[in-house]
């Protein structure tokens, strides 16, 4: 188990310098990646440790900073994404959707405020000194659930979210619900930060399987980003009340007709998508 833990702690290393290089941009915001980065940091950190490392304490902090974070990076996608929608917009339309988008760019505001309290505070300097000591400490690392026999302990770590991903898929229908294909797109992503951190037990195997995760996880997540997209706007005409310019109203209605659009593209393209990951996966889980 050695190299497993070694790998364990190597990872909790580059992702706790990442959180630390990366945080005086996020408070400048300036630029959304910064945040963004910080946000996969947290998520690559708890995938750590799900590989076993037993430390619940250190994984609810995580969870913590990663809401405060992408309360922020949500919005940043959605306000994106919504604009690039709008491309070939003429100047008065494209004037009607930044007044749609007001009311998210205020809730961008007050998530951005509620974000900077937290990397200010001494909580968060706690966090990131507890994921320091947890990457040099003394730990004992939980075995696999599938015992010591092959494949070797760093390989094995992409054993269970592969298995969680394929039985969630085989429970879907035809025609899943958007709420099931987001939870599938959450066990990709833990499968894709497995193989990560799997990488030098099979390096051209484990990237292969990698790509495929992210190409998996990129087509669900523009599924997601559509789907939310289409309520987002529904909710801002709400917001907006009974006197709704007629232009607000057409360009919502340009914008969601491109939505839907681009939703029923990427349930046409899931499925062979995870043939590809599931087939990387066992090529992995099966090399002598």
């Amino acid at each position: 188990m050695t190299e497993l833990v070694s790998r364990i702690q190597a990872r909790l290393t580059a992702q706790v310098e990442e959180l630390s290089a990366r945080t005086e941009g996020a408070r400048e915001g300036t630029d959304p990646e910064h945040v963004h980065q910080m946000r996969v940091a947290v998520r690559r950190a708890r995938a750590a440790l799900k590989a076993g490392l037993p430390l619940p304490e250190l994984d609810a902090e995580l969870k913590w900073l990663g809401a405060s974070l992408g309360a922020v990076r949500d919005l940043d996608v959605q306000l994106e994404s919504l604009r690039a929608q709008a491309v070939g917009f003429d100047e008065v339309e494209l004037a009607a959707v930044e007044q749609l988008l007001h009311g998210l760019v205020v809730r961008r505001k007050d998530a951005r405020k509620k974000m900077l309290g937290v990397l200010r505070s001494k909580r968060y300097r706690r966090l990131l000194e507890a994921v320091r000591a947890a990457a040099t400490s003394e730990v004992v690392v939980a075995a696999p659930e599938d015992g010591d026999a092959e494949p070797p302990a760093l390989v094995s770590v992409i054993r269970k979210p592969h298995r969680k991903l394929m039985r969630a898929a085989d429970a879907l229908g035809e025609n899943p619900p958007d709420d099931d294909l987001h939870e599938l797109r959450i066990h990709g992503k833990r499968l894709r930060y497995a193989a990560e951190m799997a990488e030098p037990a099979a390096r051209k195997r484990i990237r292969a399987l990698v790509a495929a995760t992210k190409e998996f996880q990129d087509i669900l997540g523009d599924h997601q980003d559509a789907v939310i997209a289409e309520d987002t706007i529904r909710g801002l005409l709400t917001e907006l009340g009974d006197s709704i310019p007629v232009d607000v109203v057409f360009v919502a209605g340009r914008l969601v007709e491109r939505e839907r659009a681009r939703k029923s593209q990427c349930r046409a393209q899931w499925r062979p998508a995870l043939t590809d990951v599931d087939a990387a996966a066992e090529a992995v889980l099966t090399a002598p």
